[in-house]
């Protein structure tokens, strides 16, 4: 076996293997079926609660206090409802301001005062124009409650009247836009009068302002809260490479990141954090809903999952007492981001607000130094071309324009490789049976030819690192959610929707929903390119003498054509015009090194076969 043969079976083998333990690890999906469920969150304010209400469990206290008759009895805990409406059932259950900005749609629960019903105007469920728009936030007592909730709780054993789920707020205005904030108002009968100010800008941040004054006789002490609480298991894409559930900073501590059934082997199903400034909620794919306490005060932050067969799934902080003596009046300002995780508004929160981390709610991953730069990149050629496919194909040549001196260089050490294949058969013949000494002279022959003889594995190594990062960004960021590129590729980030295995459309049914081979049966047009243009790169080189070898190289390109099939649309056509770009660029080299290319041999071998003897 020659070396340089045996270079590139080395190179391509490790790249298959690492193809493969990607598409095992980190694209196999999880998909798990959404559970319809009938239930509805109510709250509680206190571990014993006030005759009138209803039972439940108790809260569990995300920290403790500095001495025990000051500790708070925690923020409002969900308790399991007999039953559940529909969401527009559950909508009309209450009266509500209604909620109209730019990006945000949705309206706001009189009776709780909870940010419970949002829309995003600028996303919809799919790529047709005319489908619904993605709903983030729904009532407690709809078939799948999502909601954000502030507001104070009192000490331990405390009788003290607060606003909570069943609370009715009046309201200074039917209406919250951008312009206009609306300001809830309840009176507890005992001497507190507490107010709830709600601003909202033009993306999706609110702002609210919990407020209370004293016009009793007595002292109180209260703890500002707030809350993201969401009921049932949501449905999740289950792949490795992306993070949806729990996520927050805390403090000084890296991101905590749970899923929904990793918070169940927590002690007491409670993730407990402690710190000044942080934020804290849930991430999806491309959403999310999270509480940021302010940011120049401790709180105790907190994971949990409650409940028995349907979850009950809340992130929650919990700040130090506010003490309101008579006459006085006290503040708690906390905002609450929901909508998408688009990078250039995360970025400008965390700037501009000085929240610590926020970009951290998008998964960037542990190469966050490779695939945020690389989204940046791709981003701003967009901003040029107005197309992400386009961008993905100008970022490829950049990439190759990059690395071409060490690209230069590999094929051009492979092109000397080629130039003294009889020098090494003759080595080969002369001590073939010695193979240590046949190694030296191997060794010998490359340092004075100026042969590196791994240069052929540089440039398939090289690409490794672009390549999970350009899938990382692909998959994970929402600009590249349904952008489309020309012809039928509709949504990049989806694979190619065409398909082999129905004539490509012609016969009425989907070959990947079949059991068991399903899953292989994703083998759209751009994955059909990818495979040729692979076949091409691979018989740039002579054909291996090894039968296994050959076998191997002949069926590598259908085995990635096939596992490639799946993948998002973009990464297929990055690695098309990828191998495009490196059989043109090995082409140049080799013919200016004088070196003969094996491509137009290889190919007429497969036309013109030797006859049998």
């Amino acid at each position: 076996m020659r070396e340089d043969q045996k270079n590139l079976f080395l190179a391509m083998g490790l790249s298959l293997l690492v193809i493969v333990t990607w598409q095992y690890f980190y694209a196999g999906p999880k998909q798990e079926q959404a559970r319809q469920i009938a239930a509805q969150i109510q709250t509680q304010t206190s571990v014993t609660p006030p005759p009138a209400a209803p039972a439940s469990s108790a809260p569990q206290t995300p920290g403790t206090a500095p001495a025990p008759s000051a500790a708070p009895a925690g923020v409002p805990a969900a308790v399991t409802p007999e039953a559940a409406l529909t969401r527009e059932a559950a909508l009309a259950a209450s009266p509500r301001i209604r909620i109209d900005t730019p990006a945000l749609k949705g309206s706001i629960a009189l009776r709780g005062g909870r940010i419970d019903d949002i829309a995003l105007k600028g996303y919809r469920e799919t790529v047709d124009a005319g489908s619904p728009n993605i709903v983030l936030l729904s009532p407690a007592n709809s078939p799948h409650p999502f909601y954000a909730d502030t507001g104070f709780v009192g000490q331990p054993g405390s009788s003290i009247p607060l606003p909570k789920a069943d609370t009715l707020w009046t309201a200074d205005s039917t209406v919250l836009t951008t312009a206009k904030p609306v300001t809830l108002t309840h009176d507890n009968g005992q001497g507190l009068i507490f107010t709830r100010k709600i601003a909202v800008d033009d993306q999706y941040m609110f702002t609210v302002t919990d407020g209370v004054r004293n016009a009793g006789a007595a002292e109180v002490s209260l703890f500002p809260y707030a809350i993201v609480a969401r009921r049932g298991k949501p449905k999740t894409d289950g792949y490795a490479v992306l993070h949806e559930g729990f996520v927050g900073i805390v403090g000084d501590s890296r991101v905590q990141e749970y899923t929904y059934d990793s918070i169940e082997k927590e002690t007491k199903a409670t993730r407990l954090m402690e710190g000044a400034s942080g934020w804290l909620g849930f991430t999806d794919k491309y959403w999310a809903a999270v509480v940021i306490p302010d940011q120049n005060k401790a709180f105790k932050g907190r994971f949990s999952s409650a409940g028995d067969g349907v979850k009950t799934y809340q992130s929650d902080a919990l700040l130090d007492a506010v003490t309101v003596a008579p006459g006085s009046s006290a503040e708690a300002q906390t905002r609450v981001f929901v909508g998408a995780k688009e990078t250039r508004t995360i970025d400008a929160y965390q700037k501009s607000l000085t929240i610590k981390n926020f970009d951290l709610m998008i998964d960037w991953g542990w190469f966050y130094f490779i695939t945020k730069p690389l989204f940046w990149l791709i981003d701003y050629i967009f901003g040029i071309v107005g197309n992400f496919g386009v961008a993905i194909l100008i970022l490829t040549v950049i990439v190759k324009g990059v690395f071409f001196p060490l690209a230069n260089r590999s094929y051009l050490s492979m092109a000397k490789m080629k130039a003294v294949q009889p020098q090494m058969e003759a080595i080969k013949a002369r001590y073939a049976d010695d193979k240590p000494k046949q190694q030296q002279e191997f060794m010998e022959l490359y340092k004075r030819e100026g042969i590196n003889p791994i240069a052929g594995c540089l440039p398939i190594a090289v690409q490794i690192p672009v390549f999970f990062a350009l899938y990382k960004v692909i998959f994970i960021t929402i600009e590249m959610r349904q952008a489309p590129f020309f012809g039928w590729i509709r949504d990049l980030s989806a694979p190619d929707p065409t398909n082999l295995f129905n004539l490509f459309g012609l016969i009425p049914y989907d070959p990947t929903q079949l059991p068991l081979v399903g899953p292989f049966l994703a083998l759209g047009i751009w994955p059909l390119i990818m495979g040729v243009s692979m076949f091409i790169q691979m018989k740039m080189n002579p054909e291996p003498t090894d039968p296994v070898q050959k076998q191997m190289f002949a069926w590598m390109p259908v085995i990635f054509t096939f596992m490639l099939g799946a993948f998002p649309a973009g990464l297929v056509i990055y690695w098309s015009w990828n191998n495009t770009l490196s059989v043109s660029q090995q082409y140049f080299i080799m013919r200016k090194a004088g070196v003969k290319v094996e491509l137009w041999d290889n190919l007429r071998k497969l036309v013109n076969k030797p006859a049998k003897s």
